[in-house]
């Protein structure tokens, strides 16, 4: 009984020294009628495999947000700063046309070519876009082509990704958690522009400048991860206005954890 007893709670020190040392967002879901005290813990698992399905791109939808990877060097290192599978966030304008911050700036080009280029692209619906918002996206969108990288906000961001795990420490209070992030982004991030764009910075932008925010916190606080654990099921580490929905994977080929960047 007590050798039971001492393997069980090894189990219980292990997965908690895991989720320190990760510090995964958690959730503490109360007891119903139907299910007990429950402990949610993020998850960064996103396989046509576990639950999910190849689409086509006539299934996506004006507005449908996009996330990617690839075998690069620099994907590599922000998947690795994030804990995620993903690297890269770009807004789907219709029409087969997307718009998306890189390196040169704001651009908007055919999505046949970001699944050609890509390893993985999986695709998350914002409810309630309707006709007129899409429109007032893709119009805002389009005014910002051209406009410059925020290189400087992507500097910035990199240590807050790392710092910002200590307010996401298992079973601390959500309340508690935005409070100390809020606090934490203001001091690291305060230097950072908000007229130039990172990719998932402008894809909220888009949101918010259309009249339908995805979050209340400021964009240049979130991080493709933050976007992919805004998904119906998980653990959001800063809050969404309401859960993406998923739409499918366009493309699945995870890429291998490094690669050389090509030209």
């Amino acid at each position: 009984m007590r050798a039971a007893f001492n393997r069980a709670a090894a189990v219980v020190v292990a997965a908690g020294a895991a989720l320190l040392l990760t510090a995964c967002a958690t959730r503490l879901d109360l007891p119903t009628k139907d299910a007990g005290l429950r402990l949610r813990v993020q998850s960064s698992v996103i396989a046509p495999g576990n639950g999910g399905e190849l689409i086509a791109a006539e299934v996506l939808e004006p507005g449908d947000i996009l996330l990617t990877s690839i075998a690069t060097v620099n994907s590599f290192g922000i998947r690795l700063g994030t804990f995620s599978p993903v690297s890269h966030a770009v807004l789907y304008l219709g029409d087969g046309q997307i718009a998306e911050a890189v390196g040169t700036g704001v651009r908007a080009r055919p999505l046949a070519e970001v699944v050609d280029e890509e390893q993985m692209v999986v695709a998350f619906r914002v409810p309630g876009v309707d006709a007129e918002g899409a429109s007032r996206m893709r119009a805002w969108a389009m005014t910002q082509v051209g406009v410059r990288y925020n290189t400087v906000g992507v500097l910035l961001n990199a240590p807050f990704v790392l710092n910002r795990r200590l307010c996401e420490l298992p079973l601390v209070p959500s309340s508690v958690s935005s409070f100390c992030m809020s606090g934490m982004a203001m001091v690291q991030l305060g230097a950072s522009r908000n007229d130039q764009f990172f990719c998932s910075q402008f894809v909220l932008e888009a949101y918010k400048q259309a009249g339908l925010p995805i979050t209340s916190a400021d964009p240049r606080w979130v991080s493709p991860a933050d976007l992919l654990h805004m998904r119906e099921g998980d653990v959001p580490s800063i809050a969404a206005t309401q859960p993406l929905r998923y739409v499918g994977h366009l493309k699945y080929n995870p890429p291998p954890l490094l690669a050389a960047d090509g030209p």
